[in-house]
């Protein structure tokens, strides 16, 4: 069963996918030439936090029907399309990921019980907080409290963030005005106006076009001009 919380989620969410390349045995090539042949097939490994089991279901295959909204027409689609993210991870022969809080990061827990979890396909605290029914069960003991924990942590987050944003923010400000401390210093060891100082008006006006992809509107003096010129330099694009 899946709980409340995730049912206005995807409900996917909760579900660890990984793609592979598997060996499958080509029944009739193999007959037909007298030696074991093998195709390299793509799948899609499904497992459930809090459950051992497991399938692979080859990626390119119909995994469900999607009903459009609007028009009631159905789309079959693949474990490819339903776990893009992954699927593009394993295209790129990358390490597969989920988006979550990992285990890490959970304060309450031993690192014996993270490798446990993790061991049950449990990887991120979301995942915890949400898992129900048999695979709760399956956790042992104290997978109550563990779900439980993962819960109030998550609350606690939720609670904290705006503080949280606001840090993020400040920091972001401090950082933004030691660069323009930067700029000021070394604009005055260069009379002022930087790679700009040799540009005329026009010129510093189509560096300013070319950079932002729009040119400065209205009649502005040499000054703010080439104030906007320095803001739009790459190395200030961060």
């Amino acid at each position: 069963m899946i709980p409340m919380q995730m049912q206005s989620r995807d409900p996917d969410a909760a579900l660890v996918a990984t793609f592979r390349n598997m060996a499958i045995p080509n029944i009739g090539r193999s007959a037909a030439e007298g030696r074991p042949i093998f195709d390299d097939v793509e799948v899609c490994e499904v497992r459930v936090p809090g459950s051992r089991n497991w399938t692979p279901y080859p990626a390119h295959a119909h995994s469900h029907w999607r009903v459009d909204p609007f028009t009631g027409e159905q789309t079959s689609i693949t474990y490819a399309e339903r776990f893009p993210h992954q699927y593009r991870q394993f295209q790129a022969q990358v390490q597969q990921t989920k988006s979550g809080t990992p285990l890490d990061y959970a304060t309450f827990l031993t690192e014996g019980q993270r490798a446990s979890l993790r061991a049950q396909n449990i990887y991120t605290v979301e995942q915890l907080a949400a898992i129900d029914g048999q695979e709760l069960k399956n956790l042992g003991p104290n997978g109550r409290d563990q779900k439980n924990r993962a819960d109030e942590y998550l609350a606690a987050a939720r609670e904290n963030a705006p503080a949280t944003q606001l840090q993020a923010e400040l920091e972001a400000l401090r950082a933004k005005n030691m660069a323009l401390a930067e700029d000021n210093e070394a604009l005055k060891k260069t009379g002022g106006e930087g790679q700009f100082k040799d540009m005329d008006l026009d010129q510093v006006r189509e560096y300013i076009t070319t950079q932002t992809g729009q040119a400065p509107i209205g009649s502005l003096n040499r000054k703010a001009l080439v104030r906007m010129a320095l803001d739009a330099r790459p190395d200030k694009a961060a």
